[in-house]
């Protein structure tokens, strides 16, 4: 009898070990040594990784950003003024993440995904961390499809591709901003996510922005990332960085994206700010040693994808402003050597009457060539150098001296070459117009027509295009094959436009 009893106990127990769950649960917790302008130093987490995300008391949230042999510094991701000294903190063994997905199209949110309009809460399904490293040379497609811009002077002097980088630079109240705004409209139609990054700007300057997108149906395929001017050096930091991770999402879908950070100079200024709060030793202008490393992994992150893993692309489009059209200050330099070009814009230009005010010697787009269509590259050859000598002449027939007839031919036609690239704010010409109007001033066609009648013409053959039967075949010709249609059939077409101006 004595011995069923001890089978059974020992069953007992065995069971019971077997069932026996751990609740022990091991946590790594600090205590806050100082606090303050959106800053933590903690002492005496130290399992902490770089990027942690760490857990502070009142729901706030801290990023770790700096790590130390007894400390380690945190950027705070909400009000630093409900923490205080002594207060516990705990990792999370988390890296920060933002939410990703298609939820977020048509939104305005913060760097977090949190949203800033009144559209009620975002219930995203994906999250990606903020920091991804950035696609290898292997995985990388060649840059062999247009983004247009709907803007002349860029489609047909620094064309840009689908996956390049192109910097938009130059002095403030230039039209920089204009430019990026005017290429997300004219992706209207053309299946790309686009992501607007407004980076310590006013809060009522991207509200306008937000109206101006919803007047024009594009914030349907476009994301809004607000850090305002008066937020935190943190969210500044993090708002380029949390767009990219967006679009990432839906590269890797397959899908084209265009994402602007408008801009990085103020990054910049942020970056510094928190580098030098968590005491990180100081380099030229103040800027911590790594500034160009914050710049290149961020860049770095726009690519074209090849075929295998979808051939999806992001297209970047940052923005600096230059103080007294000085392009060789610090960040400038830096942003210039990582990006494919950049678009200069230039502020004399602009006051006097040129917009866009794009000075086309100094703006280069290194790998859009590849990508721009064969019918534009072909008609826009020669109108580079035509600019550049135009100005020289210019300049020359300022001092009143005679010109030979041939001089004075291509100084009209310079003329009519600067008429021609103007453009008024949200004015966007697309692609086909823009190769027939530019192939009328390469061969001659406008020069028999005053300089005053240049936009009458371009008005006439954008309406014919659109029309009448040759316009029609002329078009689909162009948007089928990219390349020119016969040039005598196209002559033709210009001639008998002619007429109506």
């Amino acid at each position: 009898m004595s011995k069923i009893k001890v089978q059974e106990m020992t069953q007992v127990i065995k069971k019971q070990i077997q069932s026996f769950e751990q609740d022990v649960k091991l946590e790594n917790i600090g205590k806050v040594l100082s606090v303050g302008d959106g800053i933590a130093i903690v002492y005496g987490l130290q399992q902490a990784m770089m990027g942690e995300l760490l857990e502070f008391p009142n729901q706030v949230k801290g990023l770790v950003f700096n790590l130390e042999e007894h400390s380690v510094g945190v950027i705070l991701l909400g009000e630093s003024d409900k923490i205080k000294e002594g207060d516990l903190v705990k990792t999370t063994k988390r890296i920060f993440e933002v939410p990703v997905g298609e939820e977020l199209l048509g939104r305005v949110v913060n760097p977090l995904g949190q949203p800033l309009d009144a559209g009620g809460s975002i219930d995203a399904k994906h999250f990606l961390p903020v920091e991804r490293k950035a696609q290898g040379v292997m995985q990388r497609g060649s840059i062999n499809s247009s983004m247009e811009t709907g803007i002349k002077v860029i489609d047909a002097l620094v064309p840009i591709g689908r996956g390049q980088r192109e910097l938009i630079i130059g002095d403030r109240q230039t039209g920089k901003t204009t430019l990026a705004v005017d290429t997300i409209l004219n992706q209207k139609g053309k299946n790309t996510i686009c992501i607007y990054v407004a980076i310590g700007q006013k809060e009522s300057t991207v509200a306008t922005l937000v109206q101006l997108f919803k007047a024009h149906q594009a914030m349907e395929y476009t994301i809004v990332v607000s850090a305002g001017a008066s937020k935190e050096g943190t969210l500044l930091y993090l708002a380029p960085f949390a767009g990219v991770t967006m679009g990432e999402y839906f590269m890797e879908q397959g899908k084209d994206v265009l994402i602007i950070y408008d801009d990085l100079s103020k990054h910049a200024v942020a970056y510094r700010e928190l580098s030098l709060l968590l005491r990180r030793p100081p380099g030229r202008e103040a800027y911590p040693g790594d500034v160009f490393y914050l710049h290149s992994r961020l860049l770095e992150r726009s690519a074209r994808l090849n075929d295998k893993l979808g051939g999806g692309s992001i297209t970047a489009l940052p923005i600096i402003e230059t103080k007294a059209g000085d392009i060789s200050a610090y960040i400038s330099t830096n942003v210039i050597s990582i990006t494919d070009g950049q678009i200069f814009l230039e502020a004399e230009l602009f006051y006097s009457g040129i917009r866009p005010a794009i000075n086309a010697g100094l703006s280069v787009s290194r790998v859009g060539g590849a990508a721009q269509w064969k019918g534009m590259k072909k008609v826009a050859g020669t109108l580079r150098v035509n600019l550049a000598s135009y100005r020289e002449l210019e300049a020359f027939a300022q001092f009143g001296s005679d010109l030979d007839t041939s001089a004075k031919k291509r100084l009209e036609r310079g003329r009519k070459t600067v008429e021609l690239l103007k453009q008024d704010v949200h004015e966007l010409v697309q692609m086909p117009t823009q190769i027939v109007t530019v192939f009328a001033l390469s061969e001659g066609l406008m020069d028999d027509v005053p300089v005053d009648r240049v936009k009458a013409l371009e008005y006439e053959i954008a309406q014919a295009l659109i029309m009448t039967d040759t316009g029609q075949k002329i078009h689909k010709h162009l948007q089928d094959t990219k390349t020119l249609p016969d040039t005598q059939a196209l002559k033709e077409f210009i001639t008998g436009l002619k007429r109506l101006i």
